[in-house]
């Protein structure tokens, strides 16, 4: 059964699409089956994999709101051992409409059930606030992937969301942990970035990832190709950093290059 994890902070900015779509990837490239679920009407993950997140395909809207099964809205990537359930414009309506539907909090976790025997690793890339698609998100999930930029307003507002994680442990999804906190926009020349590390891991200790993501251009100019880092450059430091943090999930330490993903 798939260990889901959800990628969520209510700041924007912060690298989450970034983290979900390269951390993902570079899971896959060690030759595990993973899915990434779209929950964010910007659609950012599925333009970052090559998708038209305007399109008219049926997607994780229509898992939500119509009940459609998880299988008729996966799409294949051109990454091997990467599937998507993508987003697109009609999410954007889709809190305001969850409202009113019974057990709205438990639409995805229900939607994804049954694919989940189908993969090692499901990633959810939620979106920057706190509301419905958010919470079924963190119900949906075994734990939460908190991505940290190194900024002076990093902890800001941190409390809001460990009291969200906090009261749906409580009320809907028990076995709901916090699986790690990954500090991104890291530049070690500057005081602020190795101040703002300290703190963050001052709060939450050992629960912070060893693998620190730098500032990279090419992690940028990725996304505009429609590719992973690991497959745009897999030789930049973006790609090495996602690879160190795979690593660490999947509990796999010893020193991996991705291999040349299928598509190039």
């Amino acid at each position: 059964m798939a260990r889901i994890i959800s990628v969520a902070n209510q700041k924007g900015g912060v690298g989450k699409t970034t983290t979900t779509v390269n951390t993902a990837s570079a899971i896959a490239a060690r030759g595990k089956r993973v899915l990434i679920v779209d929950i964010d009407p910007q659609g950012n993950s599925t333009l970052g994999l090559g998708f038209d997140k305007e399109n008219d395909d049926e997607n994780v809207y229509n898992l939500l709101i119509s009940d459609t099964p998880a299988v008729n809205v996966i799409k294949k990537t051109a990454f091997e051992n990467l599937d998507i359930i993508p987003s697109n414009i009609e999410l954007t309506g889709a809190e305001v409409e969850l409202v009113n539907e019974e057990e709205r909090e438990t639409r995805l976790k229900r939607g994804l059930e049954p694919v989940r025997k189908d993969y090692d690793y499901i990633f959810i890339d939620s979106p920057p606030s706190l509301g419905l698609l958010t919470l079924n998100s963190l119900v949906a999930s075994d734990s939460v992937m908190i991505p940290m930029q190194c900024e002076f307003y990093a902890l800001d507002g941190l409390g809001q969301l460990l009291s969200t994680i906090s009261i749906v442990k409580e009320s809907f999804n028990p076995r709901l942990v916090i699986e790690g906190v990954v500090i991104t926009m890291f530049d070690g020349r500057t005081s602020l970035s190795i101040q703002v590390v300290e703190e963050i891991k001052k709060k939450f200790k050992d629960r912070v990832y060893d693998t620190v993501i730098p500032r990279n251009v090419r992690l940028s100019e990725a996304p505009s190709f429609g590719q992973p880092i690991d497959v745009y450059d897999r030789n930049s430091k973006g790609a090495a950093a996602y690879d160190r943090l795979a690593a660490e999930i999947t509990g796999i330490k010893e020193a991996h290059k991705s291999a040349v993903r299928k598509g190039q």
